[in-house]
C-alpha cells in the first residue's frame, strides 16, 4: 500500500487473532435455508442430493486448506477441525472465517445445477455465516463433535416422524401436536406403528450425519494391462501398483514413520458413522489431528 496522509485510517481497523496452540473450529450455517429449500423444492424430511451437495463443498474446502485435519457436517451445516499449530492466516478469525465460509459458498453454488438438476434464482441463492471457536484439548474436540452428532440424531429423528404425518395426510399443526412431548421411544414407536418405517433402516448420511477426514485411498488400480500398452508405460503401472499395495498394507504403527511423500496418498474421504464411541478414534488416530 503506498503511503500517504490517508494511511492513517488503519489505526481503526482490528484485528483479533486466536489463542496459539488450540484447535480451531469453523462452523459454517446456512442463512434463511428454510425459504431457500421451500423455493427449490427439496425433499423432506432429507434432499440426499442437498446433503450431497454440502458435503462436495466441504471436501473442497479440506483441499483447498490442508491445515483442516477433520470436517462433520449435518443439515445446512458444516464444521472444520483446524489442527492445533496451524498457522493459517497468522490465526487471524476474520480472514479463516471468511475465506473458508467463501470457499465453501462459491463451491455450493458453482455446483448446485448439477447436484440439484435446477439453476439458481435471485434472489433465492445460497448465503452462509461462520465463526471461529478455539478448543484447548481433544476432549473438547471430540465433545463438540459429539454435540452436532447427537444434534443430528434429535432432529433427523424428530423431522422423519413429522414429515411421514405431513405426507400421511396430517397438516403440520396436528403434527406438531401428536410429536409433542414424545421422547424417542415413542418416536421410534410411531415411525413402526403408524408410518410401517424401521428407523434403523434409514440411511446413515440421514442418521449420523458426514464425516470428512483424509484417509488411505481404497481405489484399485487394474492389474490388467492391454496389448497396446508399451513396456515403459507397463512398468510405470506396475511400480504405482506395487506402491500402492504395500501402503495398504501397513498398520498404523507404520504409517506414523511414513515420509511426508507417502502420506501425502491420503484422500479426503467421507464416511457416514459414529464419532462419538471411541471405535472412530482409536481406527483413524493416524490420519485425525496429528
Amino acid at each position: 500500500m503506498a503511503n500517504s496522509k490517508f494511511e492513517y485510517v488503519k489505526q481503526f481497523e482490528q484485528m483479533q487473532n486466536l489463542l496459539p496452540n488450540t484447535y480451531i473450529v469453523v462452523r459454517i450455517d446456512g442463512k434463511g435455508f428454510h425459504k431457500f429449500t421451500k423455493y427449490y423444492d427439496f425433499q423432506k424430511p432429507n434432499d440426499e442430493q442437498g446433503l450431497k451437495l454440502m458435503s462436495f463443498s466441504a471436501c473442497v474446502v479440506m483441499e483447498t486448506f490442508p491445515d483442516i485435519q477433520i470436517a462433520y457436517g449435518q443439515s445446512d451445516e458444516f464444521s472444520f477441525v483446524l489442527k492445533k499449530d496451524s498457522e493459517l492466516y497468522c490465526r487471524r478469525s476474520d480472514k479463516i472465517a471468511t475465506c473458508i465460509c467463501s470457499t465453501f459458498t462459491s463451491i455450493y453454488t458453482l455446483n448446485f445445477e448439477k447436484f440439484m438438476k435446477k439453476p439458481l434464482k435471485f434472489p433465492y441463492v445460497p448465503i452462509f455465516d461462520a465463526r471461529c471457536v478455539c478448543y484447548p484439548d481433544l476432549q473438547n474436540i471430540r465433545d463438540y463433535l459429539s454435540w452436532r452428532q447427537v444434534d443430528c440424531h434429535i432432529n433427523n429423528l424428530y423431522n422423519t416422524c413429522f414429515w411421514g404425518l405431513v405426507q400421511k395426510g396430517m397438516n403440520k399443526q396436528e403434527a406438531e401436536k401428536t410429536l409433542a412431548g414424545t421422547n424417542a421411544g415413542d418416536k421410534n414407536e410411531l415411525l413402526f406403528s403408524r408410518l410401517q418405517k424401521n428407523y434403523n433402516n434409514e440411511p446413515e448420511i440421514f442418521k449420523k450425519g458426514t464425516t470428512i477426514i483424509r484417509h488411505p485411498t481404497n481405489e484399485k488400480i487394474n492389474l490388467k494391462v492391454e496389448l497396446d500398452v508399451d513396456s515403459q508405460e507397463q512398468q510405470k503401472l506396475n511400480k504405482k501398483q506395487k506402491k500402492k499395495l504395500k501402503y495398504k498394507e501397513l498398520n498404523q504403527q507404520e504409517l506414523n514413520q511414513l515420509p511426508n511423500q507417502q502420506k501425502e496418498d491420503l484422500q479426503v474421504q467421507e464416511f457416514y458413522l459414529d464419532i462419538i464411541k471411541d471405535n472412530f478414534w482409536i481406527e483413524n488416530k493416524t490420519y485425525i489431528l496429528l
